[in-house]
């Protein structure tokens, strides 16, 4: 069984603690005790609907009080779940075959056999009258799978990768050790809970009795000063769209208003840190925040290995991504490509992905590749220099790694993303998303010049394409975690970076 953490979470109903659900419009909360219950009406429900251990559920929904039920269920009858992004997967006949579902939980319309409305759970969980006899103990072991979880699909299928129980506990247990939370503390998160990630926080709150709000992209800065929360989960791309509103604020407010004082106005008066991971972060919109008193760390980690390093309180060097969590080894190879051994493995392959796929991935001793080029210091913080896929090699043998140079377009307030091509071997072709529209073409082009200021004459950008509207999940240009789809970028803008003519040029 496993040691204090999952094990824990579904044999005993929390003391204390509050789950809040915050829409645009308004927030629902009750007790971690009351939502445990709940969950308990709910397995009694699967049960009846046939679902066993070992069994396993699809849930394709948008985050609500339903999704949170249905996931502690299933770990209390230790059936999984798998974790469907909508507008990524359709409740059709197609994933309950493909994935093995039992039953398919959706707020879409769907009449495929096995999907069941989210309102058949809210009636559920709704019922008035006594709660049922306890439920058949459960255990759940190292290796024991409780969910699928899905890559965020930039290129292809996504990749289905099945979480053990050990990988859980083992992150849970390190990220608790350096960020303590507790009662009085109230986590924000508002990414899909399809992502395994989002719903830790909510397991963190179960067994550590602190708050969580749970709420959704669209809703999350509407509910941000209502909720008052102490820490807040978000990618970098959120906090650099709360970066262009704080700066906004700031130029109408005048000079009887600090920085810190308006970016209170976005994310409330009690906020201890806010977390960030997932994607590359501008140290410009690091600094941002920390002079702003919202101080924020950011991580590295991945679907294959979980959460490796973090940068927290008590430890934080500025342009790493953390030191090395407990349960982690962090490996550089000779070219500096990352790889990572974890005590307890995510897994050690795909559970659905093509031919090679594993392989390509996972050792033999299930140590992970992850085809990130960096490095660790003396005091073991590591460096993330770009991804191996993005080094450009030119027709002259130069070396070019882009991550840097994409960052330092990043960092004007013009611009949301900046990905870099080289049609030919012998020309860097930026496109860029801009951050309104119409596109800012005067800091655009002052961007791009200061930028080629610091660069060497290689590593130059000959042209930027500036695209006409901004990079979106809607579009199919950015990830749900709000990576820029490389491959899709170009095949959007593919006549004007191969176009010499095309484009802002550099002078």
């Amino acid at each position: 069984m496993t040691d204090d953490t999952l094990g824990r979470l579904v044999r005993a109903e929390p003391a204390a603690g509050h789950i809040s659900f915050a829409g645009l419009q308004g927030t629902r909360t009750m007790t971690l005790s009351d939502l445990y219950r709940r969950s308990g009406r709910v397995a009694w429900w699967l049960l009846e609907r046939g679902v066993r251990p070992g069994d396993r559920i699809g849930i394709l929904a948008a985050n609500s009080l339903e999704w949170v039920l249905l996931d502690l269920a299933a770990l209390r009858l230790k059936a999984e779940t798998a974790g469907l992004e909508p507008g990524k997967f359709a409740p059709t006949a197609e994933p309950m075959r493909r994935y093995d579902l039992k039953l398919l939980f959706t707020d879409r319309p769907a009449d495929a056999p096995g999907t069941v409305p989210m309102s058949e759970v809210t009636e559920v969980a709704e019922r008035e009258g006594p709660d049922g006899p306890p439920l058949p103990p459960v255990s759940w072991g190292p290796k024991d799978v409780t969910t699928v979880k899905f890559t965020s699909g930039s290129t292809g299928e996504p990749k289905g990768l099945g979480a053990t129980a050990g990988s859980i506990d083992s992150s849970l247990r390190a990220v608790q050790e350096i960020f303590e939370h507790g009662p009085g503390d109230d986590l924000f998160v508002f990414l899909p809970l399809s992502l395994l990630q989002q719903r830790y926080w909510v397991y963190s709150a179960l067994l550590h009795g602190h708050d969580v709000t749970v709420s959704t992209y669209e809703a999350a800065f509407a509910a941000l000063r209502r909720v008052r929360p102490t820490v807040v989960m978000g990618v970098p791309a959120f906090y650099e769209t709360a970066r262009r509103q704080i700066e906004s604020r700031l130029r109408r407010a005048g000079p009887d208003r600090s920085l810190e004082q308006v970016a209170q106005t976005v994310f409330g008066d009690r906020v201890r840190y806010l977390w960030t991971g997932s994607a590359p972060a501008a140290p410009s919109m690091l600094r941002f925040f920390d002079e702003a008193g919202l101080p924020i760390y950011e991580g590295y980690g991945l679907n294959e290995t979980c959460i490796v390093t973090k940068n927290h309180p008590k430890a934080h060097r500025e342009g790493s991504v953390g030191q090395v969590l407990r349960g982690k080894e962090v490996l550089i190879g000779e070219d500096g490509a990352i790889s990572i051994r974890s005590e307890h493995p995510v897994n050690d392959h795909y559970a659905y992905a093509g031919p090679g796929n594993s392989e390509r991935v996972f050792g033999p001793d299930g140590t992970v590749r992850t085809g990130d080029l960096g490095h660790l210091d003396e005091d073991g913080f590591l460096f993330v220099r770009g991804r191996a896929d993005d080094v450009i090699v030119l027709d002259n043998g130069k070396k070019v790694v882009v991550r840097p140079i994409e960052e330092h377009m990043k960092a004007d307030p013009a611009i949301a993303e900046c990905v870099l091509f080289c049609p030919g071997q012998t020309e860097l072709v930026a496109v860029v998303s801009p951050a309104s529209v119409p596109p800012d073409r005067e800091a655009i082009a002052a961007r791009l010049a200061l930028t080629n200021a610091s660069l060497t004459a290689d590593e130059r950008i000959g042209r930027a394409v500036v695209a006409e509207e901004p990079f979106t999940i809607d579009n199919g240009l950015l990830t749900s975690q709000y990576k820029p789809k490389r491959q899709q970028i170009l095949a959007a803008h593919h006549d004007a970076v191969h176009d010499p003519e095309e484009g802002m040029h550099a002078a």
